[in-house]
């Protein structure tokens, strides 16, 4: 199936679950959703082989009707800040998280093949200190066909 249109909706959600349950419940019109600066869910404790305190384990809320794509991470000062929700219609398109492209926590990038090209989404946060936007400016990447780059990059003008 080739695909046309995609509804694409972007939100910073102040780490308020009930936002992201009202967007995700209301918003089922759209094909794909990002969210920045998501609440993640706490699972877990596990030991850990790098210290002797336990690592929590956190992840994304799961949403029926949505697949969840984030980065996970046990690394308590490491948690992402980004997560892309894509409709559940379009699970036949298989999407795929590309942490081979983009390694950061507040950078979301996913492909997906549609009549036989490749095509990229990112969701990027940018905060106060704006490691996504340095590590972007650092990062040598070519990447053809990204159809949208969608973010809250936080920048403010010093002057």
């Amino acid at each position: 199936m080739i695909l046309k249109n995609l509804r694409l909706f972007s939100q910073n959600v102040w780490k308020k679950k009930s936002l992201t349950d009202i967007i995700l419940e209301t918003r089922k019109e759209f094909d794909i959703i990002f969210i920045q600066k998501p609440l993640l869910l706490f699972i877990c404790t596990i030991l850990s082989s790098s210290n002797k305190k336990e690592d929590r384990v956190v992840r994304a809320p799961n949403y029926p009707n949505w697949l969840t794509f984030s980065k996970s991470s046990t690394d308590n000062n490491n948690h992402t800040r980004v997560i892309s929700y894509i409709n559940t219609w379009l699970f036949y398109i298989h999407f795929s998280l590309r942490k081979d492209i983009f390694d950061h926590k507040d950078i979301n990038c996913f492909s997906f093949f549609n009549n036989d090209d490749i095509f990229f989404m990112v969701n990027a946060y940018s905060y106060d200190y704006q490691s996504a936007l340095k590590y972007l400016k650092n990062t040598e990447a070519t990447l053809y066909n990204v159809l949208v780059m969608a973010s809250n990059f936080n920048i403010r003008d010093r002057n």
